[in-house]
């Protein structure tokens, strides 16, 4: 196949892994989706663990692209922490498709194609975590920290909010699964996504 089809298989193939997940997905699903014949799809390999990982690949290529320009601007002071952490927020904001592919792995989907954390999940995490740990105060763990923004970024966007105030709609946040999300509601989670770095890296008085 040409780029354009092999694209539009991808494009078919990370829709239905996000929204019904690997178990729930077949080669034949994917191919009637895109329009095109089982064979075209197997073109990534012989079987849909290979497409899987084609997937996956993709959205780390995506993901890298997104945080890589700040990672290597990275100045470790607070602005240099919140630019990477509204990269990683704005990332998952548009691409509600790749979060929901490591939901689904998160709940124990596709457990016979092992390893993707190893090769995309921890490269990154260990250098963000290095990167900030020379700020960190000492009863902080970095690699909390990271994961504590991962955490949050993650459980907002995908369980969202009932907020409390009276002048606010009781479900602020709107678009579940991998469409769009509330620009308000990220927003006000933006601003508490800062105030929560900002008071794990200010040492107690």
């Amino acid at each position: 196949m040409e780029r354009p089809e092999l694209d539009k298989v991808l494009d078919t193939a990370t829709r239905l892994f996000a929204e019904l997940g690997y178990d729930g997905t077949s080669l034949q699903l994917v191919a009637d989706a895109a329009g095109v014949g089982v064979a075209d799809v197997r073109a990534f390999g012989p079987g849909k663990g290979e497409l899987y990982r084609a997937v996956f690949l993709r959205a780390d290529e995506a993901e890298r692209d997104a945080l890589e320009p700040m990672l290597a601007a990275f100045t470790p002071d607070m602005p240099g922490v919140l630019r990477i952490v509204d990269a990683y927020l704005d990332f998952y904001v548009q691409r509600t498709d790749v979060l929901a592919l490591w939901l689904h792995r998160w709940m124990g989907d596709a457990a016979d194609v092992p390893g993707l954390e190893e090769h995309y999940t921890t490269p990154l995490s260990r250098r963000a975590a290095d990167a900030v740990r020379p700020m960190v105060p000492p009863d902080v763990d970095p690699d909390h920290l990271v994961w504590t923004i991962v955490w949050c970024v993650y459980g907002f966007l995908s369980g969202g909010i009932i907020y409390s105030d009276r002048e606010e709609a009781p479900h602020r946040l709107r678009g579940q699964g991998i469409g769009p999300r509330d620009a308000v509601a990220v927003e006000r989670f933006r601003s508490h996504l800062h105030m929560l770095v900002e008071r794990l890296l200010t040492p107690l008085p």
